[in-house]
């Protein structure tokens, strides 16, 4: 069940929403949010309900263990580290590895075949942080069953993120209330998240998957067409994710839970290091709690922070998705940030003029997108090596120059007024802009104006006018990041 589907919108999360604010007691709250959230996972595929009540209690029982202050809480953090990651490895990754071996040494060994269960990157790495920051201290765990499992079950962030940590909710989950300012802000906030998903992610990702999955492997390779492809799916990624975690975080806060932002306007960052700063920025900050820093960090000289963060970006690579195409854009990343370290790629330096900065900005936004390619490659038909092919060739043609035209015509068909107004809106709304409107906006009279607080009420309505009507209509409506 995704978040811009109708049942979803207009069934499930109205009868949670009103049925939550008719119990009285906030432990029976917590169980009946624990149990819908069940209902919601049950939605994708019923059997792999058991497997994620399985990684939860062994993180309930791991956490019981090492909140002991015995001997042998390493033994059981392994165990615990070694289960969690080895239930992701069968089940995300045995294909992936079993086809490497097999390509590797002319084996013809059998591939499972293993449906890679919803979520599952997500579910693993919340239980990971909670059983590794109770081994840490021990008096930061609970013994309450029922806490837990709301903590790593709660349904809007169950398949997509946020990547909460325990420890952030905790007193939330103890105790939190649910205001009416409350409930509107993540009323707000949903009708903003929905509307990048299905009014801009959803247009844009209808061109980039006809140049990724239609024209590029049917032999068509105008130049224009693939620029558009690989600026399409890069607004895409951007507006489908972040619009997934704004309607999360609303509905937390519907719920009486504050969640961590996760999305601070990337394609603004002036190097790939600041974008890293601003994208998906609780899977970012769990790397660097848990892999990076326990690796020795920027500690151990040069040579061994850009080995450290080549690790980072190898496992976020991974973490992705089960192709070498997701490993190759995760240490590309890895290796532009290593770069601007060294101070080969001087983005810092860039940064401290204006003309630099933009200089700086284009470098980021372009090194993006490329890789960008090779991660929507990852999702593509074919082998391994045909999904590389596939992605060097989009590439190769954007610089080729080529056209003709039933390409122009093609190029035509796709940019309609309605598409190339989405893609302005789209160009403009991912950068620094909204951000620097609110914040002049917020410093003026017109801010506590009573006139201005009508309009943005109308302009909200006017959003979810739209997006129903998207939702009506039908037609293409995928959520990217259900498949991590």
């Amino acid at each position: 069940m995704v978040f811009s589907s109708a049942v979803f919108l207009f069934i499930f999360l109205p009868a949670v929403f009103i049925l939550y604010r008719l119990i009285p007691a906030l432990k029976i709250k917590n169980l009946f949010l624990a149990l819908a959230s069940i209902v919601f996972y049950a939605f994708g595929r019923l059997d792999y309900v058991l497997l994620f009540l399985f990684s939860v209690c062994v993180n309930y029982f791991s956490g019981l263990l090492l909140m002991g202050k015995g001997r042998g809480r390493k033994l059981f953090l392994t165990l615990s580290v070694i289960l969690n990651i080895g239930v992701l490895c069968v089940f995300k990754y045995a294909d992936f590895l079993i086809g490497t071996l097999n390509s590797l040494f002319r084996l013809s060994l059998p591939l499972p075949g293993i449906t890679n269960p919803v979520g599952i990157s997500f579910f693993t790495f919340q239980g990971l942080s909670y059983t590794i920051d109770v081994y840490r201290d021990p008096d930061s765990g609970t013994r309450d069953f029922s806490k837990l499992l709301l903590y790593i079950s709660f349904f809007p962030q169950l398949v997509a993120g946020p990547i909460v940590k325990y420890h952030d909710v905790a007193d939330q989950i103890e105790d939190r209330r649910c205001t009416p300012e409350m409930t509107a802000y993540g009323v707000r906030r949903c009708i903003l998240g929905l509307s990048k998903k299905l009014l801009i992610a959803n247009a844009v990702g209808f061109i980039a998957d006809r140049v990724f999955n239609e024209f590029l492997p049917g032999g068509i390779g105008d130049w224009r067409l693939m620029w558009l492809g690989a600026a399409c799916y890069t607004l895409q990624i951007y507006y489908d994710f972040s619009g997934y975690s704004d309607m999360a975080i609303g509905m937390g806060r519907m719920f009486g839970f504050t969640f961590r932002e996760n999305f601070d306007h990337p394609y603004g960052a002036a190097s790939m290091k600041e974008f890293w700063r601003k994208w998906h920025i609780s899977l970012s900050s769990w790397f660097k709690e848990y892999l990076y820093i326990p690796l020795g960090g920027n500690r151990k000289g040069k040579a061994r922070t850009a080995l450290n963060k080549f690790i980072v970006f190898f496992c976020t690579g991974i973490w992705h998705g089960a192709d070498w195409t997701f490993v190759f854009w995760g240490l590309g990343h890895g290796l532009l940030t290593s770069l601007e370290d060294l101070g080969v790629i001087p983005a810092e330096k860039l940064g401290r003029s204006r003309i630099g900065r933009v200089a700086a900005k284009a470098y980021t936004l372009f090194s993006v997108m490329i890789l960008f390619v090779f991660f929507r490659a990852g999702s593509c038909a074919g082998t391994g090596g045909e999904r590389f092919a596939l992605a060097f060739r989009l590439i190769t043609l954007m610089f080729s120059g080529r056209g003709d035209a039933y390409s122009s015509y093609l190029l035509g068909s796709l940019l309609t007024p309605a598409a190339c107004l989405v893609l302005v809106l789209a160009v403009l709304l991912a950068g620094n802009i909204p951000a620097r409107l609110r914040a002049a906006f917020a410093a003026s009279a017109a801010a506590d104006s009573a006139v201005f607080e009508m309009l943005g009420h109308l302009c909200l309505l006017l959003l979810y006018a739209l997006c129903v009507m998207s939702l009506a209509r039908g037609g293409f409506n995928p959520f990217i990041y259900f498949q991590f």
